[in-house]
C-alpha cells in the first residue's frame, strides 16, 4: 500500500513539472507585452496617481530644464528650479535593460517612425523591420533621442505599462505626458539617468 502511494504521488508530481514546463515554453513563446505594433492606445486607462504628471518639490543641484529620470521609481522629473519638478509616470527597461548615465536629447520628433535595432529584432522576431508613425506605432506620439544611443523617451500605445518594467532599455509615458515634455524641452537637454533617487 505505501508503495502504492509512493507511485501515485510520484505521478502527481511528475504531471506538475511537465506542466509548469509546459507553461514556461508557453510564456517564452508569447510577444513581449511591452511591445505591440499596431495596438490603438487606449487613452481612457487611468493612471495611478503616483504616476499622473504633478508639481513636487523636489531638492538637486541640477539647473533647471534638466531631465532626471530615477528607474526605481518609475519616475521621470523636469527640473523647474526653486527646489520644485515636474513628475511624470514613466516605464522603465525590464530587468537586464535597464541601465544608468549621462546623456543630452539630440534629436526630438513628432509621430516617429520605428525602426527596431538587430539585438531587438533578435530577441523579437515578430517584430516589423519599420513602422510608419502613428497611433499604433509603440514610440507613441513623440520621442527625444538620448545621445548615440538606441534609447529615447518616447510616447507608447501602451498606456497601462507606465508603472511597470517591460521595455527593452527606453523610457516610456503616456501620449499627453510625453507631448507636453517634448514642448517644455528643447535638444541639447541634459538627461540624467539613476536607478536609484539621489540621497
Amino acid at each position: 500500500m505505501k508503495k502504492f502511494r509512493h507511485l501515485i504521488w510520484m505521478l502527481v508530481a511528475s504531471s506538475g513539472l511537465i506542466l509548469s514546463a509546459s507553461q514556461s515554453q508557453a510564456q517564452l513563446r508569447q510577444p513581449d507585452v511591452g511591445d505591440q505594433p499596431g495596438l490603438i492606445a487606449d487613452d481612457s486607462v487611468e493612471l495611478e496617481p503616483q504616476f499622473r504628471k504633478t508639481a513636487v518639490f523636489y531638492r538637486t543641484n541640477e539647473a533647471p530644464g534638466t531631465i532626471i529620470v530615477v528607474t526605481a521609481e518609475r519616475h521621470l522629473y523636469l527640473i523647474q528650479g526653486n527646489g520644485r519638478a515636474l513628475r511624470y509616470g514613466i516605464g522603465v527597461g525590464r530587468e537586464g535593460f535597464q541601465w544608468q548615465g549621462l546623456q543630452n536629447i539630440t534629436r526630438k520628433a513628432e509621430w516617429p517612425d520605428w525602426t527596431p535595432p538587430p539585438e531587438m529584432i533578435a530577441r523579437q522576431p515578430y517584430l516589423p523591420r519599420f513602422m510608419a508613425g502613428g497611433p499604433g506605432n509603440p514610440l507613441g506620439a513623440r520621442a527625444m533621442y538620448l545621445g548615440t544611443t538606441v534609447y529615447r523617451i518616447h510616447g507608447t500605445n501602451r498606456p497601462d505599462t507606465i508603472g511597470t518594467a517591460v521595455s527593452s532599455g527606453c523610457f516610456r509615458l503616456v501620449n499627453a505626458d510625453v507631448a507636453d515634455l517634448y514642448e517644455r524641452v528643447p535638444v541639447g537637454t541634459k538627461v540624467i539617468i539613476r536607478q536609484k533617487p539621489e540621497l
